[in-house]
């Protein structure tokens, strides 16, 4: 059992379904939290719930009734493939735990409207990662937005190029797959989507072009697309260019906004740095270090970020702050991310 088993009886203990790489960066992070205990994981493929259970010393169940049976487990970490998010979300709520379910909330708006009201039916919270929101240049944007310091918004642009290799998709037996993946709006860039949501909020007007250019035979979609949109309630330009063609390595993700008052882009590879910025005397400065992102080894993803929202999620669940990103924000983005897609034209 983890250090922390002596608190099952006052802390949070919590459960994780799903034991691939995302799974250990919440099992490290529940366990290094005072308040929380890791109490057991379940993954279908034994294999991999006893590999997670070992590295962190908890116990690995062999079907998902035992681990929501047992009563010491009040919250559950969905860390399944994208697909399959839905299903397992709705029986750990109809089981009366809460849940943190990672990124994308699901793949349908409908699957994420079932999960809320699942939610709402049994009293239970539900959680969505969107951990780059915990990132210092965003939080900094997020307070100059919230003081209208920016003025009028003229125009976003958003830039996402990556790195996705032959063995990325070689080692998942569901990443590619358009039933389980859903798409790379879905599995590389929701959280970029969810960031000029977070900042602006909806997209309207929304046109755009897709192209499988380097993943022939890996994926079952595109690994490229180009889109224009506005902003439904400023009426400013939005663009979205992404791509997982990046030569061997990530080379940048950014956000640039052009305001009345301010040009400010957000950057690095990861929404992690002031890459510029010329205000109308309110410059970002000071900000804190921003988390390193997250390693897989042979890829990179998001910021790390999974601390602080663990955190956020004790302090909700204490009654000591708001949550981060509710339900209806995480819905709302698997929604734009459709209406996205639907909209798209192929270059072939």
């Amino acid at each position: 059992m983890n250090k922390n088993s002596n608190m099952i009886d006052t802390g949070i203990g919590f459960g994780i379904i799903g034991c691939g790489a995302i799974a250990d960066r919440h099992a490290k992070h529940i366990i290094e939290h005072k308040e929380a205990t890791l109490v057991s994981v379940f993954d279908n493929k034994t294999e991999k719930a006893n590999q997670l259970a070992t590295k962190h010393k908890v116990q690995a169940v062999t079907s998902l009734k035992e681990l929501l049976d047992n009563k010491t487990i009040d919250i559950v970490s969905v860390c399944t493939p994208n697909g399959i998010h839905h299903q397992c979300a709705l029986e750990v709520l109809n089981a009366g735990k809460h849940v943190i379910v990672e990124k994308p909330m699901a793949l349908k708006r409908e699957h994420c409207e079932e999960m809320i009201e699942a939610a709402l039916k049994n009293n239970r919270q539900l959680f969505v990662v969107k951990q780059n929101r915990f990132n210092p240049p965003i939080q900094a944007v997020k307070k100059l937005m919230d003081e209208n310091k920016l003025g009028k918004i003229y125009a976003v642009m958003v830039n996402c190029f990556w790195n996705r290799n032959e063995k990325y998709y070689k080692n998942s037996d569901w990443k590619g797959s358009q039933e389980l993946d859903g798409g790379t709006l879905f599995t590389q860039f929701s959280h970029f989507v969810d960031i000029f949501y977070y900042l602006f909020g909806d997209i309207q007007n929304i046109q755009g072009v897709l192209k499988n250019c380097s993943h022939q035979g890996m994926i079952e979609f595109e690994d490229s697309g180009c889109f224009t949109f506005t902003f439904s309630k400023s009426g400013a330009l939005g663009s979205f260019n992404y791509t997982t063609s990046s030569y061997e390595q990530n080379m940048e993700g950014s956000i640039t906004i052009f305001a009345e008052n301010a040009t400010i882009k957000v950057g690095g590879q990861y929404l992690n740095a002031m890459d510029y910025q010329k205000t109308n005397g309110f410059d970002i400065v000071d900000l804190p270090v921003s988390n390193t992102e997250n390693d897989y080894g042979f890829y990179k993803g998001s910021m790390s970020n999974h601390d602080k929202m663990i955190s956020n999620v004790i302090d909700t669940l204490k009654g000591r702050g708001a949550m981060m990103t509710n339900a209806v924000e995480g819905m709302k983005v698997v929604n734009i991310i459709e209406t996205m897609y639907k909209q798209a034209q192929w270059s072939r």
